[in-house]
């Protein structure tokens, strides 16, 4: 099993036990984040749903990311993966919702945002959404995309560990 499959077993089983279900928000990782979810068996237990929003007018549409935020910020922003992270858990029935938008390359950085950087944004029922940024070593695309799932994976195994045990989630 490859580094990802493992964490996202443990993610799984620890949504699983509390009763939690996930929704994901992807820009650069184009739904790799949802991928590893449901390879595995038993994803359907806790995976509620994904958006996929790799346009600006994406994550306005789908996500409610306003406009004013990224015209002000970026889609490669604190503001903006806090804004995609909070919009998935609102347009979900999820308890949890990470979000990744970033620079994945090997083009389109910048001084102020090079190939690289990438912003996670974790919602969770109740609390106020984060937002936590990642600078990985820029120079292969595929090398950043995986980093960031195995970063917002982990993001969701902590915060489903800091969540009380929930009743069971049908909806």
């Amino acid at each position: 099993m490859s580094d990802i499959e493992i964490l996202a077993a443990k993610v799984l089983r620890t949504l699983e036990e509390r009763g939690l279900k996930v929704a994901t928000a992807e820009s650069c990782t184009g739904g790799l984040v949802s991928a590893a979810i449901t390879e595995l068996a038993g994803a359907s237990n806790v995976f509620e749903r994904g958006f996929v929003t790799y346009s600006n007018g994406a994550k306005i549409e789908l996500l409610g990311v306003l406009a004013e935020t990224i015209n002000a910020h970026g889609a490669v922003s604190e503001e903006t993966a806090r804004e995609m992270a909070a919009g998935a858990l609102a347009r979900s029935h999820a308890d949890i919702a990470v979000s990744v938008t970033g620079v994945a390359g090997p083009g389109g950085g910048t001084a102020q945002k090079p190939v690289g950087l990438v912003w996670f944004g974790l919602a969770v029922k109740g609390q106020a959404p984060q937002a936590e940024k990642r600078q990985f070593l820029p120079g292969d695309r595929a090398i950043v995309r995986r980093d960031s799932v195995m970063a917002a994976l982990s993001l969701v195994l902590e915060a489903a560990t800091q969540v009380q045990e929930n009743s069971p989630n049908t909806g």
